[in-house]
């Protein structure tokens, strides 16, 4: 019987093929929008908006993504879970689309996009559909059919990027960079428009079932997790929304375009570090539902800490590659004026490898039920984010929001091992760890001490490092990735 480490592996490319090639996409992106957003406050202005959608999915899926995975392995009913959950995100969703629109204006005023209120409804619709349609996704996971939820999220990705490339091209004006930004919200609302017309079997088919006890379990389950997801959306976006609001003094009318600029710069170099985000979420998708299979499996911990290994060897090699070869993928931002922020790339890259980390370990309260240990820690790191950027930002900018973010990564990381380990005991390799983090680190520094007068000698140097990272794990995790019989 195949190792299920493989087909955690396996499963993970499926589900990640999406977020992966939507997201190299969006890097192909980057140097289309930097080259015509030339201003960085236009580009900034994007990214607030897209910010904000972050933090309105976690709060419009409401957690229940997870609990249905949780309660179809205690139910026993997939359907019943499955409708249970998907009615209560519509319901959250239909009061959240009622309130935006009654007062779109006083929003919009709200969020400094005065007179821009069109950003606000249409930025509401693509959360709306996106957060309703997250529960038939998830029901795809659920019965591992991996190939259709790929394909639909391949076409959404598709047609956005393909719309967003027309709009672009052919009928932006840089006298009216705000009818651009109009293009790039259009472009996302058609895209998530498809997803309910592939997914008409698992919505306008779902029937509502009055069974209230189950409701209120699975709406105290998940309320632990919508608090630990709003607060963990604050470690990852809210840093875009503090640069703007934190630098913008309203008595200097042009302040707010210099703090559109900050956010610009910021989320531009942000974006670099992407590849650390991308495959942490193809991991996410096929990890949470094989963490629940592996309940019943009286090896599940050693399979969990063969998991954990292999996770942080991955990230790391993908730190090294991107921050030992920033001087090529900085050619991804078209405009120089953007690149005074590619500094914060290796501090972020660092962060989400933290990141990372914390994700693989909150297993053990998802198992558990002690789904309120995840609350706390977010809400820890939230607070010391918030406290961060609000100290710091006013003197050292985007620079602060960079530093806040490995900050407060790294004490969740560490907050949830020690509070796993009282909790729910997973015998993690705290040697591998560091390791390979430490061997990373070291590679790193070394490869940025090597400077030749030709950059392609620096190139081969900084590659062969990275390289030689990867020889070194590979040589340590093979035997993990081998078929088992035990397995």
């Amino acid at each position: 019987m195949a190792n299920p480490i493989r087909k955690l592996a396996g499963q993970t490319a499926i589900y990640g093929l999406p977020s992966i090639v939507g997201r190299l996409l969006n890097y192909l992106l980057v140097p289309l929008h930097t080259y015509y957003f030339a201003q960085t406050a236009d580009y900034g202005v994007i990214s607030e908006l897209y910010a904000w959608v972050a933090f309105l999915i976690v709060l419009l899926t409401f957690g229940m993504e997870t609990a249905f995975f949780r309660f179809l392995q205690n139910e026993g009913d997939k359907e019943k879970a499955y409708n249970t959950a998907f009615w209560s995100v519509v319901g959250v969703n239909i009061v959240f689309y009622a309130t935006l629109l009654f007062f779109n204006n006083d929003i919009a005023n709200a969020l400094l996009f005065e007179g821009h209120n069109e950003y606000v409804v249409l930025l509401g619709s693509i959360v709306m559909i996106d957060a309703i349609t997250a529960l038939p996704l998830a029901k795809l996971r659920a019965e591992e059919k991996a190939l259709r939820f790929a394909s639909i999220q391949m076409l959404s990705i598709g047609l956005n990027i393909g719309l967003n490339l027309i709009a672009m091209i052919f009928f932006f004006s840089a006298e009216r960079p705000e009818e651009g930004i109009l293009f790039i919200l259009l472009a996302n609302l058609v895209a998530s428009l498809a997803k309910p017309i592939l997914l008409y079997d698992h919505i306008f088919k779902v029937r509502f079932i009055k069974d209230w006890a189950l409701y209120r379990r699975m709406w105290i389950y998940a309320v632990p997790l919508v608090i630990a997801g709003f607060a963990g959306i604050i470690n990852e976006t809210f840093d875009r929304i503090l640069l703007k609001h934190l630098l913008y003094d309203p008595s200097i009318p042009e302040s707010l375009t210099y703090a559109e600029s900050q956010v610009g710069i910021y989320s531009a170099c942000y974006k670099l570090a992407m590849l650390v985000t991308i495959i942490l979420q193809a991991y996410r998708y096929a990890a949470e539902p094989f963490f629940f299979r592996q309940l019943q499996n009286q090896d599940r911990n050693t399979i969990y800490v063969k998991v954990m290994n292999l996770f942080v060897a991955m990230v790391c090699a993908v730190f090294l590659m991107v921050s030992l070869n920033l001087d090529i993928f900085k050619h991804f931002i078209q405009k120089e004026a953007y690149w005074e922020g590619l500094k914060v790339v290796p501090i972020l890259l660092i962060a989400n490898v933290f990141l990372g980390i914390y994700y693989n370990q909150s297993i053990w309260y998802k198992l558990s039920g002690k789904t309120q240990y995840g609350a706390y820690i977010t809400i820890a790191g939230a607070l010391v984010t918030i406290a961060i950027n609000v100290y710091y930002i006013p003197k050292y900018q985007y620079m602060a929001s960079a530093w806040a973010t490995l900050i407060v990564y790294g004490l969740q990381m560490t907050l949830s091992y020690f509070l796993g380990q009282k909790h729910y005991p997973i015998p993690y390799n705290l040697k591998k760890f560091f390791l390979y983090l430490g061997s990373s680190l070291v590679l790193f520094w070394i490869g940025s001490q090597v400077q030749f007068e030709k950059s392609i000698l620096n190139h081969f140097v900084h590659n062969l490092l990275v390289v030689l990272f990867v020889g070194f794990v590979f040589a340590l995790e093979k035997n993990n990735l081998k078929t088992s019989k035990g397995h």
